[in-house]
């Protein structure tokens, strides 16, 4: 135990979080078994370790973080392992990588049952089904999604400015007004491609080639979110990664699925689920008809955030691709996002009508009063026309 607290005390010392990411305030502390789901490299180790140093003295052995990586969990489970912690007064157990651990849900189950004065907060995959795939964590566990840096995020790191996050109907309410607060502290469109390009995953702080980087962590999400999660033979890795790169490379578009099951040698219905799996793993984006949802074939399938565009295949990023991928990326933490065969508009709830387009360039189409057109490549907007990056306020 010692090994653990002294690991816990050095990580909360050098943890650096310059931003402070607004799931915090969103998490009601209280309950006593919280999951946090999230894909590889946006932040999950970090976010527990941040909430460590805000509520707890580095000393206050009440806290505890460990990670399931550690080879001690191979022979002791969590149960064992949180019934000696609390024992010994522990009140909050952070668990990194909880997936890593065998029958690990019937494990934090024992926890909740066993030891009332102690809460367990978890990371997780986003492949993870807490509760659909964990009947035994239904009506105790409050799951929540740690997403990628949002544009508001990543700008207010580089600016160091505190800009909130505003709702959507507050944003096309008073875009106006919201944008005269902000130029006056930033030039967003100084930042913007920054951001599509390499902005969603905080590693890009780091000092090393972030494509690389990002490469790095694309192949971990399918080789151990996916396969290991999914409990998917090895021999099939290939498969899946052929399938994601010839998506990617088509972009933003209705998959063909006879012929993505020719070209990885599979079924129809295998493809489907393996679309759904790269979707669970925030690779790609699924998009449906209003009404429509898995498993019948999506309207179109997009990568995930716009930096996977540029890490997968730089010489064929198209800016319209880029500027649609960052609008449903940015509406899909709180809003549902539709769209019908050949329309070039979203559909946002259920009701809004989305387009997006260039502002730099002469419309030729006529515009619908009925539609907000989120327009790049512009830094203001004005009535039912909103620039595209201040939807990167979501959140």
């Amino acid at each position: 135990m010692e090994a653990f607290f002294r690991t816990h005390t050095y990580l909360v010392e050098h943890v650096n979080a310059p931003v402070r990411r607004g799931l915090m305030d969103e998490i009601d502390w209280n309950d006593r078994l919280i999951g946090i789901k999230g894909t590889r490299g946006v932040g999950k180790t970090t976010f527990l370790l941040q909430y460590a140093k805000e509520k707890f003295d580095i000393r206050d052995r009440q806290c505890l973080y460990v990670n399931m990586n550690n080879f001690y969990f191979q022979e002791h489970g969590i149960e064992e392992f949180a019934s000696e912690f609390y024992r010994n007064g522990g009140k909050v157990l952070l668990v990194d990588q909880v997936f890593k651990q065998p029958s690990w849900s019937k494990g934090l189950r024992k926890c909740y049952d066993n030891y009332p004065g102690l809460k367990i907060v978890f990371t997780g995959s986003s492949v993870m089904r807490l509760k659909e795939e964990n009947p035994e964590l239904n009506g105790i566990v409050k799951s929540y999604n740690l997403r990628g840096f949002s544009f508001r995020e990543f700008l207010n790191l580089l600016t160091g400015n505190n800009f909130q996050p505003y709702t959507l109907d507050e944003i096309l309410e008073n875009h106006e007004q919201i944008i005269k607060q902000i130029l006056p502290k930033a030039r967003p469109l100084d930042y913007f491609q920054d951001y599509v390009h390499h902005g969603f995953y905080p590693f890009f702080q780091e000092r090393r080639n972030y494509s690389e980087n990002l490469l790095k962590t694309m192949n971990m999400m399918t080789e151990v979110d996916i396969l290991l999660i999914k409990q998917i033979e090895l021999k099939y890795l290939t498969r899946i990664k052929r399938l994601f790169y010839d998506m990617a490379v088509d972009g933003p578009k209705a998959p063909n699925i006879s012929q993505l099951a020719i070209d990885i040698d599979t079924s129809r219905a295998t493809v489907m689920n393996y679309i759904k799996y790269l979707a669970d793993a925030r690779l790609i984006n699924m998009i449906y008809p209003p009404g429509h949802s898995f498993p019948k074939k999506p309207t179109k399938v997009m990568l995930h955030n716009p930096n996977l565009m540029y890490a997968i295949y730089p010489s064929k990023v198209e800016q319209q691709d880029v500027m649609e991928t960052f609008f449903v990326n940015s509406m899909w933490k709180d809003h549902k996002v539709n769209q019908v065969n050949h329309d070039a508009n979203y559909i946002v709830d259920g009701k809004m009508k989305f387009r997006i387009c260039n502002a730099a360039q002469r419309n030729n189409f006529r515009q619908a009063p009925d539609t907000i057109y989120a327009r790049y490549n512009t830094e203001v907007g004005k009535g039912n026309q909103i620039p595209l990056w201040l939807l990167g306020f979501l959140y």
